[in-house]
């Protein structure tokens, strides 16, 4: 039986896990990821681990600040969707405010602390994550299925900022980072919105999945952006940023990727989605393992 002391405990300890999910940690995870990727290519020997560490930290802070904000402008899309319905605000454990000032806080914290301890330019980049992701993106995802092409010019900042932290100048090779990043995300997340597009059309998202002729665009639109993915992975190796066997790594990678993508686009079902879904969370950590095992140290 439950006693009064240990319901004591529960509740902050609740709290404390109603918080962490406002942040989404485990989608975070490859914000924080790409970005300790662009850092460590952009980076002489010996790497600044201390840099690296606030450059970690500061990025982390304003991706879990948005993240609240956008569970914030979004609840009550979640509390219409299957899959979100039982997050923090929609089911009532935390109140609206609560959600704002906790994202606010931390997206603002992060952005200072990038801008005391690496540099302005990162910090910029930050700000500019923010808004387009907050402000542009997110209110389209009720306007138009072009949101997701909109929503991947953020999501593609990440490894950028990583490596303006190391450099603190923008330069080709970082353009290179961010385009590798924007293309991979469009049959990632093509496959997701096809996987949920009951739960989105419920919530009056606007997506791709959901438009007249759903499956014949999601598969064309995928491979789009895989077969523009191919010219793309080999741009580091042409800039010297990596060596031949990422050259050759990354190919491979890329032809498989594509091969998923095209996959989905002969036979859109959730079998086919999920496969296409599940290749691109290999191909991406790869990718960049590959760049920083064989990378041309500046």
């Amino acid at each position: 039986m439950s006693t009064p002391i240990a319901a004591e405990i529960a509740v902050p300890s609740r709290r404390c896990l109603d918080y962490l999910e406002l942040a989404k940690p485990r989608l975070n995870l490859l914000v924080v990821a790409t970005t300790a990727a662009g850092f460590y290519l952009g980076s002489s020997v010996p790497l600044d681990t201390l840099r690296l560490g606030l450059a970690l930290l500061g990025t982390g802070l304003v991706a879990a600040g948005a993240s609240a904000l956008n569970q914030w402008q979004e609840r009550d899309i979640d509390a219409r969707m299957q899959r979100t319905r039982t997050r923090p605000l929609p089911a009532g454990r935390l109140e609206p405010r609560q959600a704002l000032a906790f994202g606010a806080l931390a997206a603002t914290a992060g952005v200072l602390l990038l801008a005391l301890t690496v540099n302005g330019l990162t910090a910029a980049l930050a700000c500019v994550t923010c808004v387009a992701y907050l402000a542009i993106y997110t209110p389209l995802k009720r306007v138009t299925p072009l949101n997701t092409l909109v929503g991947a010019i953020p999501g593609a900042i990440p490894p950028v900022m990583g490596w303006t932290a190391a450099r603190g100048e923008l330069t080709v090779e970082a353009a290179v980072l961010f385009a590798i990043l924007f293309l991979w995300q469009m049959p990632h997340f093509l496959a997701i919105a096809w996987l949920y597009r009951d739960d989105y059309r419920a919530a009056g998202l606007q997506m791709i999945s959901g438009a007249p002729g759903g499956a014949r665009r999601t598969g064309r639109v995928a491979v789009v952006h895989a077969v523009a993915l191919l010219p793309v992975v080999v741009l580091p190796s042409v800039f010297g940023l990596a060596g031949r066997v990422y050259l050759a790594g990354a190919i491979l990678l890329a032809i498989g990727f594509l091969a998923a993508a095209v996959h989905l686009a002969a036979r859109c079902d959730d079998t086919i989605a999920r496969r296409l879904f599940r290749a691109s969370l290999v191909f991406l950590p790869l990718l960049f393992l590959l760049m920083a095992f064989d990378r041309v140290t500046p």
